[in-house]
């Protein structure tokens, strides 16, 4: 089980608890969509959902950091403050090949791949930048 503590104790009203909970599952559908799609980041939207969970639904928290593949990047994160290398590995490798892909086969403008290149060159040196920790 996670360090992190969930933020149960103030009680909310039922319009502020669907509110958390709607937020919620809206970023969760943003960190899934981040996951193949490389410019849309993943963790930072299941640690939103973690949150926006543990202040609207106790079950939905605990599914969520307790989920077989979803679970384990927020304990990691919020425990250690990091990523595996198998992590790092393979969201700098998918976001190479995809920003690869869609600069030949849909990009036609040159300034379009450029910037897609600069993208991508930020975002791996972010990546990179992120703790990695071992597990």
């Amino acid at each position: 089980m996670s360090e992190q503590k969930p933020h149960f104790g103030k009680k909310l009203t039922p319009v502020q608890r669907y509110l958390f909970l709607l937020a919620g599952t809206i970023s969760l559908g943003l960190g899934l969509l981040g996951i193949p799609l490389p410019l849309l980041p993943t963790t930072p939207f299941l640690l939103l959902s973690a949150y926006c969970y543990a202040r609207s639904s106790r079950r939905f928290y605990y599914w969520l950091i307790n989920h077989k593949h979803l679970g384990k990047h927020i304990r990691n994160y919020w425990d250690h403050r990091g990523i595996t290398a198998r992590v790092k590995f393979g969201a700098i490798s998918f976001l190479w090949i995809s920003m690869t892909l869609t600069a030949l086969f849909a990009m036609e403008s040159t300034w379009m791949r450029l910037l897609l290149l600069v993208v991508a060159i930020a975002v791996t040196i972010h990546i990179a930048a992120i703790k990695t920790i071992k597990t």
